[in-house]
């Protein structure tokens, strides 16, 4: 009985050695055979054959497996302006030439005065000097005539019409003021002490007109010149009112009015010489 158990169990530890080695060398040619696998349908893809590349990419290829910087083309339709851009510059340019090259045209002439307006300019030019000079009752008769023949001139007549106001206005001033030479001078010291130095002016000129020879009325006139800016008017009133009454030689002297002469020589020589 021990031997038979013995040679049973002999078998049986054969056998499952058998049988374990057998399932090692499976395993071992399994896991060999997958590296082949793997060689193979490397190899397969390797020996395929590449997809065709186009001129460019073939150059491009060739470049890089030779170890050299690829020439890069540049499309010269993609990099070049479109064609309407570069008419557009082309006309704009153009247009600035022509417009450098074309003369600007000269203003149009002015418009010539009619024979009415020609007439009516020269009868306002006449009045107006009239005017200037003093005359208001020769000026306003003359702007009356103007109104009457050239009203349809409208710019001349507007302008007639205001110095034809200003006229007679001062022809009502005038019929309002004295006649006499003293009053004339009393109102015009009267307006040099109110600061109204035009208006004192024109009182001691009226009364000069009157009374020439009256020495305080071209101190006066002196007085209010040199107010009004007048220095070598104001000089000659001063030599004037000297030569005729030395003694306000001392009045000068203090005189507020004639502050604005002191700087000059001549008055220095006027008021501070020796009369003659």
């Amino acid at each position: 009985m021990s031997s038979s158990l013995t040679k049973g169990l002999r078998r049986s530890s054969s056998r499952s050695v058998g049988r374990s080695a057998s399932a090692a060398k499976r395993s071992v040619k399994a896991k060999a055979a997958k590296p082949k696998a793997k060689r193979a349908t490397a190899a397969k893809s390797a020996t395929r054959k590449p997809a065709k590349l186009k001129p460019g990419k073939k150059a491009l290829t060739k470049a890089v497996a030779k170890g050299k910087k690829p020439a890069v083309k540049v499309n010269a339709r993609k990099a070049a302006p479109p064609k309407k851009a570069v008419s557009r510059v082309k006309k704009t340019q153009k247009i600035a030439a022509v417009r450098a090259i074309r003369p600007t045209p000269p203003p149009p002439p002015p418009r010539q005065p009619t024979q009415d307006e020609s007439a009516a300019l020269a009868a306002f030019e006449r009045a107006h000097r009239e005017f200037v000079r003093g005359r208001f009752a020769e000026a306003r008769n003359q702007f009356r005539i103007l109104l009457d023949k050239f009203s349809q001139v409208s710019e001349v007549a507007a302008r007639s019409r205001t110095y034809l106001a200003v006229a007679e206005s001062r022809l009502r001033t005038e019929s309002m003021l004295p006649r006499d030479a003293d009053s004339l001078y009393d109102r015009g010291v009267i307006e040099l002490n109110r600061g109204e130095y035009v208006a004192a002016q024109e009182m001691f000129e009226r009364a000069l007109k009157r009374e020439p020879e009256a020495a305080h009325i071209h101190y006066g006139l002196a007085a209010t010149r040199a107010r009004l800016g007048s220095i070598d008017l104001a000089l000659e009133s001063l030599q004037r009112a000297l030569d005729l009454q030395p003694n306000l030689r001392v009045r000068a002297q203090h005189d507020h009015d004639l502050n604005p002469l002191r700087n000059d020589p001549d008055f220095d020589r006027l008021i501070f010489s020796n009369p003659a």
